[in-house]
């Protein structure tokens, strides 16, 4: 039989993380903690504030009846979690856990043996002009190819400099845009047609979710290619999700399991995308380590080439130890170093 339980977690942002949401110093996230026998599985539920779709003042409400309902003998997976897609993530994780021996090596691998590493973009977080490329400048000295930068911190005629300067110093260098919504309704072909000039990759969610027809529109005027983020939250019916595809036709989707329900329903949206020919990577939300790791070791499987968004681990001061690690531009799983879950155990 389980035994369930749950601790709050708060961790610490090295320095202060901007994003059109505003700057963030501290994020917390949930553990759930599954006991069978001698096993124990942990699994991370990770709350981002204004973004995630369950941000309610009930959620650790929500993870007490979870726990409840695990600890009177009930299947866990029959408990309706259908609006909290970052709890189903963390229990979806923690029962992984314990099915595979509480080592937190769930889906093993060359890449959970050491052997291969994960490619991935290197993030460049919102601020002044010297802030950003500074940050710019460290990524690639460390030996990133690929890089996703937040815009809209600066004023537009600042960001075109900006990108201007990088391109012209980085010619060779893949950049990835992340509008977050920011763009009006009015001014998004504009921009996007001003920030071609810059050989830019792809462009995420340039408008607010919840527009199709006018993001159909944008995917099919804008000379960058655009990939779906925020759109994609919310949603879990899969005609839904296939309606959304067919009529916004993006070139990219871009998938975080905490956001949309989990590894289960992320591989739904991969199916569903591989069926129209739209392309996808997946990214990490802001977890820990702990998320990191599982969504890192699935995302593995999948034998995809594509840079993957899994670039977060490093942001806070007092994450939980592990073996992942970031050598170059790629994420690695080091079988040497081991787990230290005491903060959260």
């Amino acid at each position: 039989m389980l035994e369930a339980s749950f601790r709050e977690y708060l961790f610490k942002f090295k320095f202060p993380a901007g994003t059109s949401r505003g700057t963030l110093h501290e994020k917390k996230s949930w553990f759930l903690i599954l006991k069978k026998e001698a096993v124990i599985g942990v699994g991370e539920c990770s709350l981002i504030p204004g973004l995630s779709p369950e941000d309610k003042s009930n959620y650790a409400e929500k993870l007490a009846d979870l726990c409840e309902y695990i600890n009177k003998g009930n299947n866990p997976l029959e408990f309706n979690l259908k609006e909290y897609p970052s709890i189903g993530f963390g229990l979806e994780i923690a029962l992984k856990d314990i099915e595979t021996g509480g080592k937190r090596v769930l889906y093993p691998s060359e890449f959970t043996n050491g052997k291969h590493g994960i490619p991935i973009n290197g993030l460049i977080w919102m601020g002044s002009k010297e802030f950003m490329k500074e940050q710019v400048k460290n990524k690639i000295k460390t030996g990133f190819t690929c890089l996703k930068l937040k815009i809209g911190a600066l004023d537009f005629s600042s960001e075109n400099e900006f990108l201007s300067e990088i391109r012209k110093e980085f010619p060779g260098l893949e950049i990835r845009l992340d509008a977050n919504g920011g763009f009006n309704h009015t001014d998004a072909l504009y921009k996007l047609n001003q920030l071609s000039k810059y050989r830019v990759h792809s462009l995420e969610q340039p408008i607010n979710p919840g527009n199709y027809d006018l993001m159909a529109e944008i995917c099919e005027k804008s000379p960058i290619p655009i990939a779906l983020d925020e759109e994609l939250i919310g949603i879990s019916n899969i005609e839904e999700k296939r309606k959304l595809l067919k009529t916004i036709n993006p070139t990219f989707i871009i998938l975080k399991p905490s956001l949309i329900g989990g590894i289960k329903m992320t591989k739904e949206w991969i199916n569903l995308a591989e069926e129209t020919g739209i392309g996808w990577w997946v990214t990490s939300a802001l977890e820990s380590n702990i998320g990191l790791n599982a969504i890192a070791q699935w995302v593995y499987t999948l034998n995809t080439i594509v840079v993957q968004g899994l670039g977060t681990g490093q942001l806070y001061e007092n994450n939980i130890n592990s073996p992942l690690v970031i050598k170059s531009e790629s994420l690695w799983h080091k079988p040497g170093i081991n787990w230290d879950l005491k903060a959260i155990l």
